[in-house]
C-alpha cells in the first residue's frame, strides 16, 4: 500500500485540487493522511468530506512525521498541499519506475504552474541541481518525496529542528543508507504563489545562501532565513486545466 501524506496550515483553496487529483489516478492502493496544524479555516472539514484521514500537524516536518506514524503503507509519499498529479497515470508511473530502479528514495522534477519565462528558467535550474546531485548530495523538495517506510524509520523521519531545507536534509541522510533516484517518468506541477509572495530574486538567494551554509555547517536549526510555514486564507484559487493564478 502507499501512504499518501499532506502537511496543510490554511489551504482549503488549494487542498481540494490535489485531493481530487489523486481521487482521479487509476492506481488505487493508496490512503491518504491530512497532517493539519490546526488551521482556522475549512481544510480539515474538507479533507474529511473528500475521504482524507486528518492526523494533527504542525511545521512541515512535524506533519510529515505524524503522517508516516499513522501510515498503513510501506511506501510514503509526502506532498505539498497545493501540487496537483498531472494525469491519471502518476502514481501508476512512478510507482513502477520507483520499484523497477529499486529505489528506497526518491522525488519528480519540479513544473512550474506559471506562464512566465523567469519561473520555468528557475525551476529547470534547480530540476538540473537536483540530477547532477542525486549521487553525492541527494535533494529532494517536500512537494513530492517517496520513502519506504522503513528507510524513514531508520533514519527517525525528518529533523523537526530544522528551520529550513529539512527535505534536503532528509534526502541526504536517507541517501547515506539507501538508494536515492530523481524519477523521469513524470515531473510534478507545483505552485508558484510562494514565487509570487515573497520575490524571485529573494527565493533564490535565500536558498542559495541556505545551500551554502548546509555545505559549511549543516542544516540551520535557527530561523536564519526567516522561513514560513501557510499561506494567507484566500478563498478562491483559480484553476485552468490543473493550473492556478495567484
Amino acid at each position: 500500500m502507499l501512504s499518501i501524506i499532506i502537511p496543510t496550515y490554511n489551504e482549503e483553496a488549494y487542498l481540494p485540487f490535489l485531493l481530487r487529483s489523486i481521487q482521479a489516478q487509476t492506481f488505487k492502493d493508496f490512503e491518504v493522511i491530512v497532517a493539519d496544524a490546526n488551521s482556522k479555516d475549512q481544510t480539515r472539514a474538507l479533507a474529511v468530506e473528500m475521504g482524507a484521514r486528518v492526523v494533527d500537524g504542525g511545521m512541515p516536518a512535524v506533519g510529515r512525521n505524524r503522517g508516516a506514524t499513522a501510515a498503513k503503507g510501506d511506501i510514503l509519499l509526502f506532498l505539498d498541499s497545493d501540487v496537483v498529479l498531472p494525469d491519471p497515470w502518476f502514481l501508476q508511473g512512478t510507482i513502477a519506475e520507483f520499484e523497477k530502479r529499486r529505489l528506497d528514495v526518491a522525488t519528480c522534477e519540479a513544473d512550474p504552474i506559471s506562464d512566465k519565462k523567469v519561473d520555468k528558467v528557475f525551476h529547470e535550474v534547480f530540476n538540473y541541481f537536483m540530477r547532477v546531485t542525486a549521487s553525492t548530495m541527494p535533494h529532494a523538495p517536500g512537494f513530492c518525496i517517496f520513502a519506504r517506510k522503513k528507510i524513514h524509520e531508520a533514519i527517525s523521519g525528518f529533523d523537526e529542528e530544522i528551520k529550513l531545507a529539512e527535505d534536503h536534509d532528509y534526502a541526504d541522510r536517507a541517501g547515506k543508507i539507501a538508494k536515492f533516484g530523481v524519477l523521469k517518468i513524470y515531473r510534478i506541477p507545483v505552485s508558484v504563489r510562494r514565487l509570487d509572495r515573497d520575490g524571485r530574486l529573494n527565493i533564490a538567494a535565500k536558498f542559495l545562501l541556505c545551500e551554502l551554509y548546509m555545505r559549511a555547517r549543516g542544516a540551520p536549526k535557527t530561523d536564519l532565513f526567516h522561513y514560513t510555514f501557510g499561506h494567507s486564507k484566500s478563498k478562491t484559487a483559480k484553476r485552468n486545466g490543473g493550473q492556478a493564478e495567484n
